[in-house]
């Protein structure tokens, strides 16, 4: 967990929502010098704080509608802090709670050193990031699709496999194949959707890889050097990422990648593992796909996995080698160097 910690003259607080915006601020002794609900727009937000300009900090807390006032200060060359959401409990365990209160919390939060950070994704690379994120969400539910129509086979239990429906051509005849009209219609517009998707996610990639050309191609060939990561999950690992140089230790990075416990102790004893929710839900799910898919093809790699197994088991096993991926990326971006297995598998 990371605290800002950096004296200001003027400490600014927000609780912010789609249409208003909660503002105090406070001085250096701890004295409320604005306390006031204002619209949710650039200007007024300016005119409220341009009497304190001379030396201020805005810190609110991390949703949905932080973009703006985030690229705002940073235009403005106004100090700004993303407050962690999770970490923040002294919003959540008040006995009385809203908007006025919240933004006073933020404020003395950000003046006591106690504002628990969160990353500030920069403007550059995050609307693409974004287009990924939707990619995937698209590429989930196309992939839904295609369950359900290989689970209505097994409901009706079909003699006959339905084959490869992910290819166009294979999917021709396969909802005739269902007696009942009423499913033929349900398989039908499965296909419908999935056609509809097609086209859709094919002109996201595409666009996505031709930004990835001009924000750190470096980074993209390297990652492209790891067996079994292809260009979906190197994107994803790239604009995930943004910057590496934003983790000071390998440990924060597997720590933000969701590929380590944390445990939770007191007083000698240990009582399991939390924080479970907090890191980066989308780097822990490219590190266990990459996994998965670097043992295909891979004999060595397979040997290595066997012997992780014999001691651990394969479910952790598995973790365990997402987790030495994970590390190995860190590095290879850190030294800009390519994937050795040789190295990796200690060979």
């Amino acid at each position: 967990m990371r605290f800002y910690t950096k004296q200001h003259k003027f400490y600014c607080g927000i609780d912010l929502h789609a249409r208003k915006m909660y503002l105090c601020i406070l001085d250096n002794t701890g004295e409320v010098r604005l306390h006031r609900n204002i619209n949710t727009d650039r200007e007024g937000f300016l005119k409220a704080i341009r009497p304190f300009r001379e030396d201020i900090v805005v810190a609110v807390e991390c949703m949905f509608t932080w973009y703006w006032i985030a690229d705002l200060c940073v235009q403005e060359k106004i100090p700004f802090v993303l407050g962690h959401a999770l970490y923040m409990k002294a919003i959540h365990g008040g006995k009385a709670k809203n908007d006025k209160i919240d933004s006073r919390k933020i404020a003395v939060l950000l003046k006591g050193g106690m504002m628990p950070q969160a990353y500030a994704y920069p403007a550059r690379m995050r609307a693409t990031r974004d287009l990924l994120r939707r990619r995937n969400h698209l590429m989930r539910k196309r992939a839904e699709l295609y369950a359900h129509i290989q689970n209505t086979r097994s409901q009706y239990n079909l003699s006959d496999p339905l084959g490869r429906i992910a290819k166009p051509e294979n999917r021709e005849g396969v909802a005739e194949r269902f007696e009942d009209p009423s499913v033929r219609n349900m398989i039908a517009a499965d296909f419908a959707v999935i056609a509809a998707y097609d086209p859709i996610l094919a002109k996201m990639e595409r666009d996505i890889i031709q930004s990835a050309k001009h924000h750190d191609p470096v980074s993209h060939a390297l990652l492209n050097t790891i067996p079994g990561v292809g260009r979906i999950l190197s994107l994803v690992i790239l604009y995930e990422i943004e910057n590496i140089k934003r983790f000071p230790t390998v440990q924060d990075f597997a720590s933000y990648c969701r590929l380590v416990k944390c445990a939770k102790e007191s007083n000698g004893k240990k009582y399991g593992s939390g924080g479970k929710k907090i890191g980066n839900a989308h780097l822990k799910w490219a590190f266990s796909e990459a996994a998965v898919l670097f043992l295909k093809g891979n004999e060595p790699g397979k040997k290595y996995l066997n012997r992780i197994a014999n001691k651990h088991g394969k479910g952790k096993a598995l973790s365990i080698l997402a987790h030495k991926m994970g590390r190995a990326v860190y590095f290879m971006l850190k030294n800009k160097k390519p994937f050795d297995q040789d190295t990796f598998l200690g060979l």
